[in-house]
């Protein structure tokens, strides 16, 4: 088997566990914890607080974790916390035991996909990163997806959650003996260093690189944590029950974001530059259309789909530059970049909420969208690079 195909295969169930039902599915399945454990709102949104602080955590000892005994480490110690958290949270008696293991499970977003970088940088030929990177950012759509289907299930059938999560837990620990075995050529091997660090990259070349993260961060963040109770708010989608209406929005957020499999393919016909700027503006098409037609189901699906889309065509582009900007970094430089974003999740939902009360939800949609538009306006092709500056003085040379 290839290196190719086995560390892009493993990858993508990684990203599937890890930032599928262990990171989206306490939002996905909110309305069940709060029938279960009188949880209140402002438990929710401590909880889900402490998950984003555990995703920083997780990224910072992902990268110590790689840079000295390799990238498979990190991996299977992130598929671990997922398999654990999801187990507590399907036998919790109460709100607490429910927290460990919410928290538990979001953070395994932090240990499980910038260590591929790492991995495929190693195993993977250079013209064949991009397309491998893009397989293992893409995972994640499967995941929502699934997670998606399971809870409308639940809905139709009276199944209860606990079941949902214990099937979560049982796929987790599937992928950990999965990518065990396909990461086994890196265990132990932390590929290429560089002294220089963290120091290389404020290389001017990769501040477009962290603008566009950032900006991912907050607006896909307000999208995933709001999008479902504006459109519950506004009377849900006609012909569903009520709490069905967020599980058919993360189906086909999965679905279509299944697209992302085609991101470097795309990247090759248009470039770089054009298909940031085209996926920012999905990104404001979709916002938009929370603010103006939350109740249509026509509105409603097209927005999801294209967030999907945005979504997991962004993470693969996000990915993939980093690791051709520094390509001697490629755990650390995708570390820094998956930090802008997590700064922008925890930027987004605090001044989102604020324009939520303070103006109405529409505003708050339009800002995001506001937002995205502008950060297409300032990616301009001359600013976006696929080399470092210090690369291209070596290849100068």
């Amino acid at each position: 088997m290839s290196p190719f195909f086995k560390l892009s295969v493993a990858g993508f169930a990684a990203t599937g566990i890890a930032y599928g039902p262990a990171r989206m599915g306490f939002g996905l399945f909110l309305n069940e914890f709060r029938s279960a454990f009188s949880l209140s709102t402002t438990t929710a949104g401590i909880i889900s607080g402490l998950g984003f602080a555990g995703f920083f955590i997780g990224l910072m000892i992902a990268y110590a974790a790689t840079a000295k005994r390799g990238p498979r480490l990190p991996v299977l110690i992130g598929l671990f916390a997922a398999s654990a958290g999801m187990g507590i949270v399907a036998m919790a008696p109460n709100v607490p035991v429910m927290a460990v293991g919410v928290i538990l499970a979001m953070s395994s977003a932090g240990f499980a996909w910038s260590p591929y970088n790492n991995a495929v940088h190693q195993e993977v030929r250079d013209e064949m990163r991009p397309r491998s990177l893009s397989i293992v950012s893409t995972g994640t759509s499967l995941g929502v997806a699934i997670a998606g289907v399971v809870a409308l299930a639940l809905i139709y059938a009276g199944v209860s959650w606990r079941i949902a999560w214990a099937i979560f837990a049982g796929a987790g620990v599937i992928t950990f003996a999965g990518n065990w075995f396909a990461m086994e050529n890196v265990a132990g091997n932390p590929g290429g260093r560089n002294r220089s660090g963290w120091k290389t990259l404020w290389d001017k070349s990769a501040w477009p690189l962290y603008a566009v993260a950032l900006s991912f961060g907050i607006t896909t963040t307000i999208f995933i944590s709001f999008a479902t109770d504006r459109v519950a708010q506004a009377g849900g989608l006609s012909g569903l029950p009520d709490r069905a209406s967020p599980a058919v929005m993360f189906i086909t957020y999965g679905i279509v974001g299944l697209s992302g499999l085609t991101t470097s393919v795309i990247k090759e016909h248009i470039g770089l530059a054009n298909l940031i700027r085209l996926l920012l503006v999905i990104s404001a098409t979709s916002l938009g259309l929370i603010a103006f037609t939350p109740n249509s189901w026509a509105g409603v699906l097209v927005a999801s789909g294209l967030q999907g889309l945005f979504v997991m065509m962004m993470s693969a582009v996000l990915a993939f530059w980093s690791e051709r900007l520094f390509p001697e970094l490629p755990s650390l430089s995708f570390t820094a970049t998956l930090l802008a974003v997590a700064s922008g999740s925890v930027i987004g939902p605090a001044v989102a909420g604020f324009v939520s009360s303070a103006v109405s939800p529409d505003a708050m949609f339009m800002v995001a969208a506001a937002l995205s538009a502008i950060t297409a306006a300032g990616v301009l092709p001359r600013l976006v690079k696929e080399r470092g500056s210090d690369c291209e003085a070596s290849a100068a040379e």
